[in-house]
C-alpha cells in the first residue's frame, strides 16, 4: 500500500556530486521522519542522515559537512545532496520513512524502506 522509490544513484569520480531522491506513494495519511542509510559491501547498514516533517535534520559524522538532506512534504519526497564524494562513500543507499497510511478502514503506521540505489565513487 506504500512504496518508496529511490533514484539518482550512479557512478561518479571522486570529488563529484550526486543527488538522490526518494518518493513515497500509496495510501498515505502523513509522513513523519524520513532518512537515508547506506550499506557498503561486507559492512552493516549505517545511518547517513534523517529529517523530521518540520525540517529538523540529523547527520552522521561522515555526512555532516559534505551531505545535505532535505524534503518536499507536498511531494512526500526526501533528497540527499552529496558533494565532494569519496571512494569510501561507495555503497547502496536506502531511504526510509515513518508513514501513517490507510489500510482498509484503518490507519496504520510503519517504517518503510526503499529498494536501494547504488552509488559508486571511483578514485
Amino acid at each position: 500500500q506504500v512504496v518508496l522509490v529511490e533514484s539518482g544513484g550512479g557512478l561518479v569520480q571522486a570529488g563529484g556530486s550526486l543527488r538522490l531522491s526518494c518518493a513515497a506513494s500509496g495510501s498515505i495519511f502523513n509522513v513523519n521522519d524520513m532518512g537515508w542509510f547506506r550499506q557498503a559491501p561486507g559492512k552493516q547498514r549505517e545511518l547517513v542522515a534523517t529529517i523530521t516533517s518540520g525540517g529538523s535534520t540529523n547527520y552522521a559524522e561522515v555526512a555532516k559537512v559534505r551531505f545535505t538532506i532535505s524534503r518536499d512534504n507536498a511531494k512526500n519526497t526526501v533528497y540527499l545532496q552529496m558533494n565532494s564524494l569519496k571512494p569510501e562513500d561507495t555503497a547502496v543507499y536506502y531511504c526510509n520513512a515513518d508513514i501513517k497510511y490507510y489500510s482498509g478502514d484503518y490507519l496504520r503506521r510503519d517504517v518503510h524502506w526503499g529498494q536501494g540505489t547504488q552509488v559508486t565513487v571511483s578514485s
